[in-house]
C-alpha cells in the first residue's frame, strides 16, 4: 500500500530538494532576467532524477553497512520492503529519464556534468572512498556540490567562474556539515567499519577540523561580493549567517554538550538555504550580475 513510499524515501528527497534550491539560484544567477520556463522545468526535472538515480544506487550499495547502522537498518533495502534489484531497476529507470531530459530539452553540457556528478557520488564515493579514507567527504564532496554549476549551465550552455565560485562554497561547506553528523553517529560508522574521521582519528581532532573549514568558509563566502556578484543584501546576511555558524563550530570545540553536533548539523542545513537564498534576493532586488 505505502510501496511508493518507500521508492520515495530511496530517492532521499530532503537531499534532492536542498539540492535543487542550489541547482535554482544557479539558474537565476545566470542571467539577468527570469528563467526561461522550459529550462526552468525541465532542467530541475533532470537534476533532481540525476540525483535520485545517485541517492538509489547509494542504498543498493551500502546494503550490508546499512543493515548494520542503527541510522540506516529501517531503510527499505534493509527491510526486504524493496529488493536491490528493483531498486537496481528503478536508479536505471531514474537515470535514463535524466540524461534523455537534459539532452533532448535542455542542453549535452548539461547532461555531461550531471552525469559525471552521477558517477561520482554512487562508484567514487559510495564505492571507493567511503571506505578507503577519512577524507572520503572532502574529496567525495565535489560531486555534491555541483548544482549550481547545473542550473547555470542548463541556461547558459557554458562553464562559468561564478557557478564555480558557487561549487567552491559548497564544496568547503560539506565537510563541517557532514562531519557533525558524523560525530553524533560515530559509534554507528565504527560498528559498520567506515573510516569515518571521528572514528579514525577521533572527535577532539574531527571537531577541530569543522572549526577550521568553518573559518575557511568565512572568506570563501565573502568572494561573491568581492567579485561583484552579489551586493550588501548578501554581504550583511553571510556575515551574520557565518557568525552564527563559526559560535556552533567553536562550542562544538570548547563547550561541546551530547547534541552539540547534531545542532551544528541541522544548522549547517538551515545556513546553505539561507546562503543560496540571500543570492537570491540579493540579485532581484539589487539586479547585482558580474
Amino acid at each position: 500500500m505505502n510501496l511508493w513510499r518507500d521508492y520515495l524515501q530511496l530517492t532521499k528527497p530532503k537531499v534532492v530538494l536542498l539540492m535543487l534550491i542550489t541547482a535554482l539560484v544557479g539558474m537565476q544567477l545566470a542571467t539577468p532576467s527570469l528563467i526561461p520556463l522550459h529550462i526552468l522545468f525541465f532542467g530541475l526535472i533532470g537534476i533532481a532524477l540525476s540525483a535520485a538515480c545517485a541517492a538509489v544506487l547509494n542504498h543498493v550499495v551500502d546494503l550490508k553497512k546499512d543493515k548494520i547502522m542503527q541510522r540506516t537498518i529501517n531503510r527499505p533495502i534493509p527491510q526486504a520492503r524493496i529488493s536491490q534489484q528493483n531498486a537496481l531497476i528503478f536508479a536505471v529507470i531514474l537515470g535514463i529519464a535524466s540524461m534523455l531530459i537534459l539532452c533532448v530539452y535542455v542542453n549535452p553540457l548539461t547532461a555531461v556534468l550531471s552525469l559525471f556528478s552521477l558517477i561520482g557520488y554512487a562508484f567514487f564515493y559510495t564505492v571507493i572512498l567511503k571506505h578507503l579514507t577519512p577524507q572520503n567527504i572532502v574529496i567525495g564532496g565535489l560531486a555534491g556540490a555541483m548544482p549550481p554549476l547545473l542550473g547555470w549551465s542548463a541556461v547558459t550552455g557554458e562553464i562559468n567562474a561564478d557557478a564555480l565560485l558557487l561549487v567552491l562554497i559548497i564544496f568547503i561547506w560539506t565537510p563541517p556539515h557532514f562531519w557533525s553528523l558524523a560525530i553524533h553517529r560515530r559509534e554507528d560508522y565504527a560498528k559498520a567499519k567506515i573510516p569515518m574521521l571521528p572514528v579514525t582519528h577521533g572527535v577532539e581532532f574531527t571537531s577541530l577540523c569543522i572549526l577550521l573549514y568553518t573559518i575557511l568558509l568565512l572568506p570563501i563566502t565573502l568572494l561573491p561580493y568581492l567579485v561583484g556578484m552579489s551586493g550588501l543584501i548578501y554581504l550583511v546576511g553571510i556575515l551574520i549567517l557565518d557568525i552564527i555558524f563559526l559560535v556552533y563550530a567553536i562550542i562544538l570545540k570548547y563547550r561541546p554538550e551530547p547534541l552539540s553536533a547534531i545542532k551544528t548539523f541541522h544548522f549547517s542545513n538551515i545556513y546553505l538555504c539561507l546562503l543560496f537564498a540571500l543570492l537570491l534576493v540579493d540579485h532581484f532586488l539589487l539586479g547585482t550580475t558580474s
